[in-house]
């Protein structure tokens, strides 16, 4: 078995409990309130900003052209996807794009990015691109299962289609031969330390939806 492999079939019950997240079944019935979707567009919104650094210095720190043209092009995919889907989203729930200058990141928002910038800045490149591939492989994976369930009315289709396209599906598949291609060079100490950081990421993925949904924010002082 490849890395991403190993991981995706080690990942299986933490993804089944992904896929059973109320926001996520109740997205996919089109019965979310929109309350819990506004407060993940605007926390998505934040984690995209610093998800497109990582990206940023995972292409910087890149020592062969294929995985720079990947991460470089999904940092401008990340920012792209925030200008666009969450512009739409933003506007539709009379959000101005220009509070989120001022909006303040959720512990689940926060605890995640800070932990993937820390993880660029201070881990070998290969535990970073570790990190940096749950995001895109369970939106793809999430957006894929919605899709085959979700009605074409739907009021989050637009979210849907964006993580259910094709061609996102192949940006995933690329970050996936990065990091098998990583894995296969790196020495046995680095690659415990990507299968960490891999199911690190899988695990703020559930605590990230799961915020969302809860609106999980700071304690009261």
């Amino acid at each position: 078995m490849t890395f991403c492999e190993d991981m995706w079939a080690e990942t299986a019950a933490l993804r089944a409990a992904i896929h059973a997240l109320p926001f996520n079944r109740e997205l996919a019935d089109g019965t979310l309130d929109p309350d819990r979707f506004r407060f993940y567009v605007v926390q998505d919104a934040l984690y995209l900003a610093d998800y497109a650094r990582a990206l940023a210095l995972a292409a910087a720190r890149s020592e062969d052209g294929v995985p720079f043209k990947t991460f470089a092009d999904g940092a401008l995919e990340a920012v792209a996807v925030e200008q666009t889907l969450h512009g739409s989203y933003l506007r539709q729930f009379g959000i101005h794009p220009a509070s989120l200058a001022t909006a303040e990141p959720s512990p689940d928002c926060l605890g995640y990015t800070s932990f993937l910038l820390a993880t660029a800045y201070h881990a070998p490149w290969e535990v970073l691109v570790a990190a940096l591939l749950p995001c895109f492989w369970l939106y793809w994976d999430v957006g894929c299962a919605i899709m085959r369930r979700a009605a074409p009315d739907n009021p989050y289709r637009a979210w849907i289609d964006t993580y259910a396209d094709e061609a996102y599906g192949a940006a995933v598949r690329g970050v996936i031969a990065i990091t098998d291609a990583a894995a296969a060079q790196a020495s046995p100490a680095v690659a415990a330390r990507m299968r960490t950081a891999f199911l690190r990421s899988c695990q703020w993925e559930w605590l990230f939806w799961d915020g969302a949904y809860q609106r999980r924010g700071w304690p009261a002082v």
